[in-house]
C-alpha cells in the first residue's frame, strides 16, 4: 500500500503549480523550461555533407553534448559547438568521438554541427547525446516551500544530489550505448564481408573445376573422319 503524507502532497502540488506556470508564460515548447532536459538521437550523414541541429538553453544553465560515430567509413567525422552568439567554442576535428560542457550557459540557441565534407563517398551513423541543466531551480523550489513554512531542505537537497547523480548517470549510459551500437555495427559489418568473399570463393572454385574437367576431356575426344573407308 502506498502511503502519501501532506509532505509529499504540498510538494507535488508546488512542482505540479511550477509547471502550468512556466507552460502558460513560455512560448517555447515546455520541456525547454523544465529543471532537466536530455535527448538521444541517431543522426545519418550523407557523404560530402554537413548538418547542424540547434538546442535552445536558459541561462546560467550547464550545457552538455556528446557525440560517436557509429558506422561509415573510416569512423571518423568532424563535430563543432556554436554558441548563441556564433562563436565556434568547440572547433573542428577529425575523430570518431567528442564532447563539450558549458557550465554557465549565456542563454539562446547552441549549434551543434557534424561535418562529414571529407568523406566523399561514405556516409556515416552518429550519435548524439545533449542534455541541459538548470541547477538553481532546485534552489527555487526550497525558497517556495520555506514560504510555506514547510522544513524540507534535507529533502530538497537530497533531490538536487540524486540529481546530479543521475545526470552523470545518464551521460555514462549514453556513452555505453553509443559504444554497443558501434561494436554492432563493426560485427555486423565484417559478418556480411566474410558472407560476401566466401560466396564468392566458392563460386570461384566451382568455375575453375568446370573450366578445367571441360578441357580434359576435350583433350581425349577423338573426332572420326566421315570421309575414310576401311579397306579390306
Amino acid at each position: 500500500m502506498v502511503r502519501i503524507t501532506w509532505h509529499s502532497s504540498c510538494f507535488l502540488t508546488i512542482f505540479i503549480l511550477y509547471c502550468i506556470k512556466n507552460v502558460q508564460t513560455d512560448e517555447r515548447p515546455w520541456y525547454e523550461s523544465l529543471p532537466a532536459v536530455a535527448m538521444d538521437y541517431k543522426v545519418h550523414i550523407d557523404a560530402g555533407k554537413e548538418d547542424c541541429y540547434y538546442q535552445y538553453v536558459q541561462p546560467g544553465s550547464t550545457f552538455y553534448v556528446s557525440f560517436q560515430v557509429i558506422r561509415g567509413g573510416d569512423g571518423m567525422a568532424g563535430f563543432a559547438v556554436r554558441n548563441p552568439k556564433g562563436e565556434i567554442v568547440h572547433p573542428y576535428q577529425w575523430q570518431a568521438s567528442s564532447d563539450y560542457t558549458d557550465g554557465n550557459s549565456m542563454g539562446g540557441y547552441y549549434a551543434v554541427c557534424i561535418d562529414n565534407q571529407f568523406s566523399r563517398f561514405a556516409s556515416k551513423l552518429v550519435n548524439l547525446y545533449l542534455t541541459v541543466i538548470r541547477y538553481e531551480e532546485w534552489e527555487k523550489f526550497t525558497k517556495e516551500i520555506e514560504d510555506l513554512n514547510v522544513n524540507m531542505n534535507n529533502f530538497t537537497t537530497t533531490i538536487s544530489n540524486v540529481e546530479r547523480n543521475l545526470h552523470d548517470m545518464f551521460q555514462y549510459q549514453s556513452h555505453s550505448r553509443s559504444r554497443e551500437a558501434k561494436d554492432y555495427a563493426l560485427i555486423v559489418d565484417n559478418n556480411s564481408y566474410v558472407i560476401r568473399w566466401s560466396l564468392l570463393q566458392i563460386f570461384v572454385i566451382f568455375l575453375t573445376t568446370a573450366v578445367q574437367v571441360y578441357f580434359v576431356r576435350k583433350l581425349f575426344d577423338i573426332k572420326s573422319s566421315g570421309s575414310s573407308r576401311t579397306r579390306i
